[in-house]
């Protein structure tokens, strides 16, 4: 079920698109029948699982962080995560360049940006991000790179909504490409789109997909 779910969605999946499998609450065993399916890229919600999976399964995976991170937790997955997908401020971001020094390794994170209608998602305005990037501190920072943006759109039926969300993430991009990262190659992602709009997502621009359920079943 598990491989078959992953085989039928990468066949619909554009070169440009890389499909994160999301495995919060999920047990070993789904990962590692994932993992026998060629998936590589996982991503989870805690720290605490990231890196009890992560102790458990082979080396060569690539772990997304892509729930909401607090800052004094940064330390325990600082190591090994490939991406770290919810960065909100400039406090977390200083602390990430700090353990990740402390690993000597340079650590990707995107943006995370607030484009929904509901109250409960994180993220930061186009504002914030500007004041943030062309901050002192900002610009000091040596062991992180930003890679992109993601951002979360309103859990609707409406798909019009849903597609208007994408696209203004897609606008924050190109405008904090054009303004902060004209020649900086790395900055290249959006990461957005989960079960029930990642075809939206990809059409709107996505780079990165979030999928869970529809590879794992429901909770």
């Amino acid at each position: 079920m598990i491989s078959k779910q992953i085989d039928k969605i990468k066949d619909t999946l554009p070169d440009s698109v890389c499909l994160i499998a999301v495995s919060k609450t999920k047990p070993v065993s789904d990962l590692s029948i994932a993992y026998q399916a060629g998936q590589r890229h996982f991503g989870e919600n805690k720290v605490q699982e990231l890196t009890e999976k992560s102790e458990q399964l082979p080396k060569d995976i690539h772990w997304h962080m892509i729930g909401h991170l607090q800052s004094n937790k940064v330390k325990y997955i600082a190591p090994f995560v490939h991406l770290i997908h919810t960065v909100d401020s400039l406090k977390l971001l200083i602390e990430i360049n700090k353990q990740a020094q402390k690993n000597d390794r340079v650590i990707s994170c995107l943006l995370q940006f607030y484009i929904a209608q509901e109250e409960t998602k994180f993220g930061l305005n186009l504002e914030e991000a500007n004041e943030l990037l062309t901050s002192d501190e900002f610009l000091s920072l040596k062991n992180i790179q930003i890679a992109g943006v993601m951002g979360m759109a309103s859990f609707v039926d409406h798909q019009d909504q849903i597609r208007k969300e994408f696209q203004h993430l897609k606008s924050i991009f190109l405008d904090l490409k054009n303004n902060h990262f004209r020649n900086n190659s790395n900055f290249k992602e959006i990461s957005m789109g989960m079960s029930g709009d990642y075809v939206i997502a990809i059409e709107e621009g996505s780079t990165l997909i979030r999928v869970g359920s529809s590879i794992f079943g429901g909770r």
